[in-house]
C-alpha cells in the first residue's frame, strides 16, 4: 500500500485511508483461506459492503472534487471510476458463488488484486494532488461529505447503477435503503 502523509483523522484523506486500511485488513482474511465455507461468504459479503459504500462515496464527492481542482481530474476520476466499474462485477459475479465453488476463491483472488492495484494509485494520483490543491477547511468538509454518503450508500454491487453526479446522488440512497432492508432480511453482513 501507498504511504500518506498524515493526515486528521475526519479529513477526506484520512476518511479513504481509513477505509483502504480496512478493506485491506478483510482482504488479507479472505486470502489466507482460512475458516468455513460459511465464514468466507461471510466475509466475502462484508467486503463487498464496504468496498461498494467506499466506492459510492468516493464517486459522490471525491472524483468530482478531482475533476474540479486537478489538472488532469477528468482522466484520474475517470480511470478510477472504471476500475471501481470493474470491481463491481466482480463482486457481482461472486455474489452468486458459494464459497466451497472454485470459482469463488478465483473471484477472491481478482478482487483483492483489482482493489490493491487501485489503492496504491489513488492514494498517489487523486489523495496527494487532493490534499496539496484543497485546503484544510475544504478536506474536512469532504470529509465529512463522504462519512455521511456512506450511511445511505448501497451495500450491494449494481454495476448498471449510474456511477455520476448527479444521477448517483439522486438513486444512491434509495437503492442503499432498499440493499439495506435487504441485508437485515437475510442476515447478511454479520462480520
Amino acid at each position: 500500500m501507498a504511504t500518506m502523509p498524515s493526515a486528521a483523522q475526519d479529513d477526506l484523506v484520512g476518511v479513504i485511508t481509513k477505509d483502504h486500511r480496512e478493506i485491506e485488513l478483510i482482504l488479507a482474511q479472505l486470502q489466507l483461506g482460512e475458516g468455513t465455507p460459511q465464514h468466507r461468504r461471510d466475509l466475502a459479503d462484508h467486503l463487498t459492503t464496504e468496498l461498494v459504500r467506499h466506492a459510492v462515496a468516493e464517486e459522490m464527492y471525491m472524483y468530482p472534487a478531482a475533476r474540479r481542482v486537478l489538472a488532469d481530474g477528468d482522466d484520474v476520476a475517470d480511470r478510477a471510476i472504471a476500475e471501481h466499474a470493474e470491481v463491481e462485477h466482480i463482486l457481482k459475479d461472486l455474489e452468486g458463488v458459494d464459497a466451497t465453488d472454485r470459482q469463488f476463491d478465483d473471484l477472491v483472488g481478482r478482487v483483492i488484486a483489482e482493489v490493491r492495484h487501485h489503492v496504491v494509485d489513488e492514494e498517489q494520483q487523486v489523495l496527494i494532488p487532493l490534499r496539496e490543491a484543497c485546503g484544510a477547511e475544504g478536506l474536512q468538509e469532504l470529509g465529512r461529505m463522504v462519512v455521511r454518503a456512506k450511511e445511505s450508500a448501497p451495500t450491494r454491487p449494481h454495476p448498471s447503477a449510474p456511477d455520476k453526479p448527479p444521477a448517483n446522488l439522486i438513486l444512491g440512497p434509495g437503492v442503499g435503503m432498499i440493499d439495506r432492508l435487504r441485508d437485515a432480511l437475510t442476515g447478511r453482513d454479520r462480520c
